[in-house]
């Protein structure tokens, strides 16, 4: 039986930039967005005709800005998806969007394409580091994009958070914790503040206008984090993701579990028939070479493929333990990568095992290897080892 692919459309699109990002944005790009959407309703038909039959099981819309498409263009993408793959009845179909974007009619819109879990870039509740990161929104703006969700069917919904930024502090953190679970989501992503070169927080940063990150303070945000879900009845599923039970995000998951995924859009990476593969960044560019494609192509690549990179087994054996050792439940489960691979995890890589299990960095039991808590804090350097 073979593994439903998971979906992610790249929507490259923005009306600011937000002073930490680092992905393939554009703003004052609106006017691309009507031949934008054809051309990625044509990059699903390739990709489609080139492997047919294949099943979807999670659609993930991200950016950018998703939720600067008229719900209309959602619909027309899906129906694109819909001609040209099985997509499983009860298939999981994300949309990301800015609180200030999205309105009760606009969501309920929405939510008659097929979209059925929301999640919206909140960051924080704290309008000064709003105005930090250029967010568009504020704190009312969260609570009534939330409440319009709910209004509009949304039952399946994820708020965004950031922490460890400058001038933030452990208590403003707790403060955005608890404004956050006040609002009753179902599911909590949140990430720690990286510095990426190129962005206006690096350059504010390495010139000493702000204040460098500080680890350890990062560290106690997120054991706060840690205890208050816990105490809030959230599952914490993966290093960075926490859930109300049933609410796991099934798309992330197929990641973390290194499964095949398609990446479509500006920019956008995926893994599928046997390579990792990405699209060329620019926009205009990728509307130019979708405008009128020639139609042989090898799966999964299209004619806005950049490149494609086969996977050996030994670089599939390194990404599925370092994916799903973020998996703070499930860990790696020894009989299922025997079962992936034909060799015992123990027998390939028992050194390190130990060492890290003497370590109190991993844990170890009959069924699987997992990350302690205290090696959440650590995992980076506990990935290594297996590279």
């Amino acid at each position: 039986m073979s593994i439903p692919l998971a979906v992610y459309l790249h929507i490259p699109f923005c009306r600011t930039k937000c002073t930490y990002c680092a992905f393939n944005t554009y703003i004052r790009l609106d006017h691309l967005i009507p031949p934008f959407v054809e051309a990625l309703v044509r990059e699903v038909e390739i990709v489609g005709r080139n492997q047919p039959g294949l099943t979807v099981g999670t659609i993930f819309f991200g950016g950018g800005t998703p939720s600067l498409l008229h719900p209309e263009q959602v619909g027309q993408i899906l129906e694109a998806l819909a001609r040209h793959f099985r997509i499983a009845p009860d298939a999981e179909i994300t949309l990301e969007a800015n609180p200030n974007d999205v309105h009760r009619d606009y969501l309920t819109a929405l939510r008659q394409t097929g979209v059925n879990r929301l999640s919206l870039g909140v960051q924080s509740t704290n309008d000064n580091e709003l105005k930090l990161f250029a967010r568009r929104h504020d704190n009312d703006e969260i609570a009534a994009a939330v409440s319009s969700a709910r209004m509009a069917g949304f039952d399946n919904l994820n708020l965004d958070l950031i922490y460890g930024a400058p001038h933030q502090t452990l208590d403003s953190w707790r403060w955005t914790l608890k404004q956050t679970l006040a609002l009753q989501p179902d599911h909590l992503s949140l990430y720690a503040l990286g510095l990426e070169e190129g962005t206006p927080m690096w350059d504010w940063v390495n010139s000493g206008r702000l204040p460098a990150p500080d680890d350890d303070l990062s560290a106690d945000m997120y054991e706060l984090a840690t205890e208050t879900l816990e105490s809030a009845g959230f599952e914490q599923y993966e290093i960075s993701n926490w859930a109300k039970p049933g609410y796991m995000c099934r798309h992330n998951l197929q990641y973390w579990n290194n499964l095949p995924y398609l990446g479509l859009g500006p920019g956008a990476h995926g893994y599928a028939g046997g390579v990792r593969y990405w699209n060329i960044l620019s926009p205009q560019e990728y509307i130019r070479k979708l405008h009128d494609p020639a139609t042989s192509y090898t799966f999964p690549c299209t004619p806005v493929t950049a490149e494609a990179v086969p996977v050996d087994r030994a670089s599939e054996i390194s990404e599925t333990l370092i994916m799903g050792l973020r998996l703070t439940r499930q860990g790696i489960q020894w009989g299922s990568f025997r079962e992936r691979f034909g060799i015992d995890l123990r027998t390939l890589h028992g050194r390190v095992l130990d060492k890290y299990t003497g370590l109190r960095l991993l844990e170890v039991d009959q069924e699987r290897v997992r990350l302690t808590r205290q090696g959440r804090l650590l995992s980076n350097v506990i990935f290594r080892e297996f590279v």
